[in-house]
């Protein structure tokens, strides 16, 4: 088997096509061509070329994850289910993970942190919503209870601008449909009634 050709891919100019006996074979990065080293007439033999075909699936698969992160980070869990999704296998999976780790790119901790102040950000939301959500994303009660202890927002300030807001609207006048939903926003019961007191 012999390397007949390697293509820039038009679509992804990052990313070239590697031709064995003159059909295409697989694909890898930049970066990996170049690390492999691969040429035009370099021949392999058959345990050679799956290895690097291998290579050429982990390459993918890393690629992948790395662009689903730049969109937002992501907890360890959502990365093993979105490369699972993606048909990946256990060990290609496993290796993902370890390397997105070791280029702390994949970081449960810093996912949970940009998380909250994420949606501290974008909206009003009690400490104990934020809990259930982290849980949601499979994160470790040690590292959320971690990061929420170092969340310095006043949740009772919280409580008292979502209430500013939504007491305006026709469907809370009534106060114990307000509190019903604030409850189920994650805020204590106590809470709620203390700063609603003033309200009604």
């Amino acid at each position: 088997m012999k390397i007949s050709d390697i293509k820039q891919q038009v679509k992804r100019q990052d990313r070239y096509s590697i031709y064995i006996d003159g059909k295409y074979s697989f694909s890898l990065s930049e970066n990996e061509l170049m690390h492999r080293g691969l040429k035009i007439d370099q021949e392999f033999n058959k345990e050679s070329f799956e290895e690097i075909k291998q290579t050429a699936v982990e390459d993918k698969a890393y690629m992948q994850a790395v662009e689903l992160i730049a969109r937002r980070k992501r907890s360890q869990w959502e990365m093993q289910q979105y490369l699972k999704r993606k048909g990946y296998s256990n060990n290609t999976t496993a290796k993902i993970l370890n390397k997105l780790s070791i280029n702390k790119l994949l970081d449960d901790k810093d996912f949970a942190r940009a998380w909250v102040e994420n949606r501290r950000l974008l909206k009003h939301t009690s400490k104990r919503k934020l809990w259930q959500e982290l849980k949601q994303k499979r994160v470790a009660d040690s590292l959320i209870t971690e990061v929420l202890d170092s969340d310095e927002t006043d949740e009772q300030k919280v409580l008292a601008e979502i209430i500013e807001k939504k007491i305006t609207q026709t469907r809370y006048k009534n106060k114990e449909k307000l509190m019903a939903y604030l409850v189920r926003q994650g805020f204590s019961y106590s809470d709620v009634k203390d700063v609603l007191a003033d309200k009604y």
